[in-house]
């Protein structure tokens, strides 16, 4: 705890996940997160997203970590460092996930889902929310809490849904789009069909026990924040601001990922590219410098202002294609 009359030091932290090759994409997000730390004396934490263990790739943690180091970006905690709020991965942090769930379980906020994917999809009262997401229509919101106990203890394949209160809505002024106002998409699980406890419950918790006070990260996560509000508010934990900024396309409009070809850094690495020259052309991109001239990542640090991306675009495209080396 901090000391009354003392204020905490910012906390930011990045947090891959090892299940592909760090890309441009990451990197953009990461070098962000990083500048808004470093800009203000703060901490940086590295965490690992490594929950699910059945699309973790052996080795790639420290991959990513040798990739990041290897840009420039440095941390103060993380996985290879420790810190005051070990473990710095999630495939280790299981029991304090366990504790926060029986909490939400305790209070009336979570009850089992019976509903298979399909079912909820097929249901004709779940109206589509935007993007691949479904609403889920509530089914099993209104089951009798015995018959429900019963069926879990028949083993009855399940999940675990956060019940969302009526009226709910979340407001909050983002560090980079400004004021913004969600509905959340329904009540949303908590805990897997499989007993893995999900994304949104698992980043509550790391970053309330984290003590993070900043969120940056990529604007296809922006319809997350307001499961996450209401999680914290639940768990009685004080949020951390959040900045969703600018995502990497590529020329046809598709959010870069780990399964396209020449974008990871370690195949730009490969292919002969300098650390200096991979920075300089992502500030270009994100508007942060008028040319592409390499640099390091500490060149930026001195006059970032992570609201200077509220005028900046959405998206960005980036065509790897048109790229040489320096």
């Amino acid at each position: 705890m901090v000391p009354p009359g003392q204020h905490q030091a910012p906390r930011g932290r990045y947090a891959p996940s090892p299940t592909g090759e760090l890309h441009l994409g990451n990197v953009s997000t990461a070098l962000l997160a990083w500048l808004s730390v470093r800009a203000r004396g703060g901490t940086f934490v590295m965490r690992m997203e490594d929950l699910d263990r059945n699309r973790v790739q052996s080795g790639l943690a420290e991959r990513i970590l040798e990739d990041l180091a290897w840009l420039g970006l440095d941390w103060d905690e993380g996985p290879d460092l420790g810190g005051p709020h070990p473990p710095y991965d999630q495939g280790s942090r299981g029991a304090r996930y366990d504790a926060a769930f029986e909490k939400l379980r305790k209070a009336g906020r979570l009850y089992p889902c019976f509903c298979s994917r399909r079912d909820i999809a097929a249901a004709a009262s779940a109206p589509q929310s935007p993007g691949d997401e479904v609403r889920y229509p509530g089914t099993c919101r209104g089951l009798e809490p015995q018959a429900a106990q019963d069926r879990v203890a028949a083993a009855a394949r399940h999940a675990w849904r956060f019940r969302v209160q009526d009226g709910d809505r979340t407001t909050f002024d983002d560090l980079v789009i400004g004021r913004s106002e969600q509905a959340p998409p329904g009540d949303f699980v908590v805990k897997r069909t499989d007993g893995v406890h999900a994304y949104q419950l698992a980043v509550v918790v790391d970053d309330a026990e984290m003590r993070i006070d900043e969120v940056v990260r990529g604007r296809d996560l922006l319809s997350s924040t307001a499961r996450q509000l209401l999680l914290f508010e639940a768990l009685g934990h004080a949020p951390p601001s959040f900045g969703h900024v600018p995502l990497l396309l590529d020329p046809e409009g598709v959010r870069l990922s780990k399964r396209q070809k020449g974008i990871t850094i370690r195949e730009l690495r490969e292919a002969g590219f300098e650390a200096r020259a991979i920075v300089g052309r992502l500030a270009r991109l994100l508007e942060l410098r008028s040319s592409h001239e390499g640099l390091s990542a500490s060149d930026l640090v001195a006059d970032f202002e992570l609201a200077r991306l509220g005028s900046a675009p959405r998206t960005v495209t980036i065509d790897i294609s048109t790229w040489s080396r320096e």
